[in-house]
């Protein structure tokens, strides 16, 4: 399991847990519902933050795919040159 999978399931723990634990607090409703706003505002916030940090992970991940097809295409085309040299010396050599 990746690390950002294991904090999305931390996350929803711990929010479950919170509320659980609201619903059987001794509180008033009024204040019960305030703490119930609080924990969902900073639920809110860590599942964005959560969002923007599995963005930037695939970004990172697509950067680094593209940068290594295009290291792999550099290299074949390299090779595909020389083998062409290769074959046309060989060919002038038979020729001539």
């Amino acid at each position: 399991m990746r690390i950002t999978e294991k904090i999305m399931w931390l996350s929803i723990g711990a929010l479950l847990g919170a509320g659980v634990a609201l619903l059987y607090a001794p509180r008033t409703g009024k204040d019960t519902r305030k703490i119930i706003r609080r924990k969902a505002e900073d639920a809110k916030d860590a599942i964005i933050q959560t969002g923007e940090h599995i963005k930037e992970t695939i970004a990172e991940t697509g950067e680094t795919i593209i940068d290594a097809g295009r290291d792999a295409y550099r290299k074949s085309v390299s090779a595909a040159a020389g083998a062409a040299e290769g074959a046309a010396e060989l060919f002038g050599r038979s020729r001539g």
